[in-house]
């Protein structure tokens, strides 16, 4: 029998796509299944970006670019930045990766050792905690509530901030939750961390265009005092529709961006050259898909909010950003994952019980609404029907 290394019985998952695969070997027998468990737009990527991508490809653009993205784009990236946050920086600080998974996977590893702690939201992206651990780091969870709709509470941070603190992992908008953390909460985050200069900060704004109800989304890079110890995700997958694109980036402290751009080097050579130049025409282009889709996502969001609430045992809380409902489903007297298996195998409703977010996750389920409204509807009838007829039983 073959031996690895412990480090790889430490890898976890994301269930989203355990999830997938059950859905979609339902729906190859003929089962009409509705989705709402990935986190994927319905929205095919706007035209103007595939016919870039098309037009590199044509034009010649197939070969290796530099690993850390092609001038065009980390101009583009970099000018993104300024007109959302106001703070000029250097497109020599910006990474391109394949998928913002991977800027997660870059941070956690050059901070995570044993005996060091690194902190992540929970409820969160599963992939943290999974590569926390793989380092051999200390998982420190941050409670994200409820009854603070969701949002980090600074004073949680601090007071899980420790001398052994090496990276502090924030995610707003959020997933699974769609919580968004006001911007003087933020603000309140920015002076914890300016007490504890020696803690990296990793910022994941993969969802930074979608918020909902005028609420404007607070980016970390708009504070340069955290400029040299900042490391910012984002990426096109979102936004743009371009989930299967595998397109994201990073911003880098300038100390660090020549470590990431050898990882790069090792590990993935470079993103391919004409999604790259998709990317291009995703940032310089019109923005008014964009604005089509999140108007839309918004429309969805009240729908599935009501619709949720009116279910019996089901409470959910109205989402500030994102794509995703985090309603409350202790009330109906199942657990969250056992719920979510059974509605997938009797409903074909496919949701994400919220323990595959972390332990904090019980008592709740994923719901994502980057399905079509008649989708959601159908779906919340199904699900409607189940927890009726399970009472009754």
């Amino acid at each position: 029998m073959l031996t690895t290394v412990p480090a790889f019985d430490r890898i976890g998952e994301e269930n989203a796509f355990a999830v997938l695969a059950r859905a979609n070997a339902l729906a190859a027998q003929g089962r009409d299944v509705i989705n709402l468990g990935i986190g994927q737009p319905d929205f095919p990527t706007p035209s103007h970006i595939v016919e870039a991508a098309v037009k590199a490809l044509r034009d010649g653009h197939h070969g290796y670019t530099p690993a850390t993205g092609i001038p065009a784009l980390r101009e583009a990236i970099a000018a993104d930045i300024l007109a959302r946050t106001g703070v000029e920086t250097s497109p020599d600080d910006v990474l391109v990766v394949p998928g913002g998974k991977v800027t997660m996977y870059a941070a956690i590893l050059m901070f995570g050792v044993p005996g060091a702690e690194i902190l992540y939201p929970d409820p969160g992206f599963p992939i943290y905690r999974s590569m926390i651990e793989y380092t051999g780091a200390t998982p420190v969870p941050l409670p994200i509530r409820e009854d603070n709709d969701f949002a980090f509470d600074p004073d949680d941070v601090e007071a899980r901030m420790s001398e052994r603190t090496r990276l502090v992992i924030v995610n707003s908008p959020a997933n699974p939750t769609g919580g968004v953390t006001p911007p003087a909460d933020v603000e309140r985050l920015v002076r914890i961390l300016e007490r504890h200069p020696t803690v990296a900060v990793l910022s994941d704004e993969i969802y930074g265009r979608m918020t909902y109800d005028g609420l404007p989304h607070a980016s970390l890079g708009a504070f340069p005092g955290l400029r040299d110890r900042l490391i910012l995700l984002d990426g096109f997958s979102k936004t743009y529709a371009m989930t299967g694109w595998r397109l994201g980036w990073s911003l880098w402290p300038r100390s660090l961006i020549d470590k990431a751009r050898k990882l790069a080097v090792n590990a993935w050579s470079c993103v391919n050259a004409p999604t790259q130049h998709a990317g291009v025409a995703a940032l310089t282009g019109p923005q008014d898909d964009v604005e089509r889709m999140v108007a839309a996502f918004d429309e969805r969001r009240r729908t599935v909010v009501e619709r949720l609430n009116a279910l019996p045992g089901v409470t959910c809380r109205t989402p500030k950003g994102a794509f995703y409902a985090f309603p409350n489903v202790a009330d109906t007297g199942w657990a969250a994952k056992p719920l979510a298996d059974a509605l997938l195998a009797d409903t074909g409703v496919a949701l994400i019980g919220g323990p595959d977010f972390g332990t904090l996750g019980e008592g709740y389920v994923r719901v994502s609404y980057a399905a079509s409204k008649d989708r959601i509807l159908e779906a919340m009838d199904r699900v409607d029907g189940f927890l009726r007829s399970r009472a009754a039983a």
